[in-house]
């Protein structure tokens, strides 16, 4: 079911916002500022290759205060759009009962857009 459900996951806009998260990655990872971002855009855009069969999980090895204040900016500057836009499709595929796995796994996925330092996808 996780290979059937990526699949379908993958040509449905997946594959599309996986190249979008890289793309923006790549270009923040250019400035020396920027990498610590880039490389969590990097991350969620890997996260959205394959959801179906993955959680979101702390990852235990990072220091709690910078985890933090990294946070705050990623939510100030990105992570509250990208939240509400991945809550907006949630919502909208939880209407239809075909596409509810796929809405559960944008409600997975916000939150690791929300909060990307110090969870990762596993």
């Amino acid at each position: 079911m996780r290979l059937i459900g990526n699949v379908i996951w993958l040509i449905c806009g997946g594959l599309l916002t996986c190249l979008e998260y890289l793309l923006g990655g790549f270009l923040l990872c250019l400035t020396i500022i920027g990498i610590p971002w880039g490389l969590q855009a990097i991350k969620i855009g890997m996260a959205h290759l394959m959801p179906f069969g993955r959680k979101v999980v702390p990852t235990g090895g990072s220091i709690p205060v910078i985890s933090f204040v990294l946070n705050v900016i990623w939510i100030i500057f990105a992570g509250l759009w990208i939240a509400l836009t991945q809550l907006l499709f949630g919502i909208l595929l939880c209407a239809t009962i075909l596409g509810i796995p796929f809405g559960i796994q944008h409600f997975k996925l916000m939150r690791l857009a929300f909060y990307p330092f110090g969870y990762d996808l596993r």
